[in-house]
């Protein structure tokens, strides 16, 4: 992993700096902090899965924003890492309606596989495991998030076959584990369960 010393210095690529002007390009001159989110991400995406302070700075001046405003923001959201972070950050949803459909289970299931607690990284580097608030999936708990992706309906053996997935260098199917469609409820159709003649 490279640390926050070995980061001292921090410039954007030539592909992502395009990526970061077309981001601010969204936004009226005078309201160009508003790319700050996508500034952020694009930092992290280049420097590994975290955020070194040279890369928070670098967006702060890049988006003329004091460097504390642009710290505030990276604190505050936990998608942002600031320290080095495994390959694939696994994110356990363990707020209350997640915590009521077995997030505990699902993070012990974690546990156990990858062989760390809560906030910690494999030895290999691969995994890094964390505790999050609620990522908005409520109707599908319990879930994680890993990378990008959002897993869903969860169980002990989903979970586990997912990590293995990631293990092996695979993509596992991501969304529903249960295969229901979206969130739809998971016992099937409980309106417009059929065809209505006539109708337009």
């Amino acid at each position: 992993m490279v640390t926050d010393q070995e980061y001292k210095q921090f410039s954007f690529t030539a592909e992502n700096q395009k990526a970061v002007t077309r981001q601010i390009a969204k936004y009226p001159e005078e309201r160009k902090q508003s790319a700050v989110l996508a500034a952020l991400d694009i930092a992290q995406r280049q420097c590994g899965g975290w955020l070194p302070q040279a890369a928070i700075e670098v967006v702060a001046e890049t988006l003329d924003m004091p460097k504390i405003r642009t710290l505030e923001v990276a604190t505050f959201y936990s998608m942002f890492n600031l320290e080095p972070v495994g390959l694939h950050v696994v994110q356990v949803c363990t707020t209350t309606p997640c915590w009521l459909r077995g997030s505990a289970e699902i993070t012990g299931a974690c546990e156990r596989h990858l062989k760390i607690k809560l906030g910690q990284t494999t030895a290999d580097g691969k995994f890094t495991l964390r505790e999050v608030e609620c990522l908005g999936a409520c109707v599908n708990a319990p879930m994680m998030q890993i990378g990008d992706d959002y897993f869903e309906d969860l169980t002990r053996e989903s979970t586990v076959s997912i990590l293995e997935a990631f293990s092996r260098s695979e993509t596992p199917r991501y969304g529903s584990q249960s295969k229901r469609q979206n969130s739809a409820p998971g016992s099937g159709l409980t309106t417009l369960e059929r065809d209505v003649e006539g109708g337009d």
